[in-house]
Parts: structure tokens; sequence; C-alpha cells
């Protein structure tokens, strides 16, 4: 049974603890030392899983890190050490009650759920930005500046004529004109 002493140095483990707290690197690898075996094996037998058991562990000794500034050697070191633990243990249960088990044919389903971004479709999505970049390059500048006007800045009507010194019904004519000569050779290149 460990009473929280090494025989070796006859060091307690609050001792550790506060000399680590007032900043001895060496105290707490020596607590570490002391309890790592004991708490791994520990959350292991809970957990029946090796990487489950590495990531709590881990948890647990970064909560320790975390907690140093604050503790006090109200109750044992081992004592504090095993309520994280077990809370943490705690928190991963309760997070599994919410959290259904992932199907037994989980990396099947996976494997067929398709890519959005693969190099294929990076390369389509940019092949249409150019085949629509050399279509707007096609219009005459007065159409292709009112389009641009429209669907990039999404002006309104009354706002391209002032920007371009015409009237509502010139923009909405070289609007019209634009937009069928655009779906007309995009229409055609895509069939």
């Amino acid at each position: 049974m460990d009473d929280g002493v090494d025989t070796g140095t006859g060091i307690s483990d609050e001792s550790l603890m506060l000399g680590w707290v007032s900043g001895d690197a060496s105290a707490f690898e020596e607590l570490y030392g002391r309890h790592r075996q004991r708490l791994y094996r520990f959350l292991l037998r809970q957990l029946r899983d090796n990487a489950l058991a590495d990531e709590l562990f881990q948890d647990v000794w970064q909560k320790v890190i975390a907690a140093r500034e604050g503790w006090r050697p109200e109750a044992a070191f081992a004592t504090w050490l095993y309520r994280i633990a077990h809370n943490r243990l705690a928190d991963h249960w309760r997070a599994l009650q919410h959290r259904p088990p992932a199907p037994d044919n989980a990396d099947e389903r996976t494997e067929r759920v398709p890519d959005p971004d693969t190099p294929e479709r990076q390369l389509s999505d940019f092949e249409q930005r150019r085949r629509l970049q050399l279509a707007l390059d096609e219009l005459p500048a007065e159409q292709r500046e009112v389009i641009l006007l429209r669907l990039e800045q999404e002006l309104t009507l009354e706002e391209i004529g002032e920007v371009t010194g015409v009237g509502r019904e010139t923009v909405k004519s070289r609007l019209r004109y634009a937009m069928d000569k655009l779906r007309a050779k995009l229409g055609t290149v895509a069939a």
C-alpha cells in the first residue's frame, strides 16, 4: 500500500508537490515517476482500451499541471490525483451516453462518402471559373461592366446607371444581352 512516502528518499508526495508548486521541476518528475504506472493501470483497467487509456492518462496529468498553483495539501496527493482521474473517467462515460458508438461498418461507409476536395474537383472548379472568365472577356466592355457590377458588387440597376452614366433601362438591356451571351457560351461549351 502506498502511503505517499518514498522509502528511498523519505520525502512525502505532499512535500514534493509543494516543492513543485515552488518551482522545483525535479519534484514533479519524482511525483510522476511514483504514480505514472499505477495511474495508467487504473485507467487501463477501467477503459480496456490502450489508446483511450493513453489519452485520459495525458488529460489527467495535464489537469495536475494546470491545477498546480491552486493545490493545497488538504488531502493526500494520491487521493487528489485519483479524484482527477475519477472525474475524467466520469466525463468520458457521460459523453458516451450522449454519443452512440460508431456502427460496425463505419469505415466502409466513410470510404463511400465522396471527398468534396479532390484534385479532380478542384480542377473542375478551376475550369468552370476559367470558362466563365473567358466568356466574360468575350463580352463587349459595357455589357461586361454592368454584369460585374451587378453580380460581383451587387449594385442595383439604379446604382449601376449612376456608375456608368446611363439610364436604368439601358443597364437592364445590357444585363439581359450579357446574360443571354453567357448562357449561350457556357451552355454550348458544357454540352
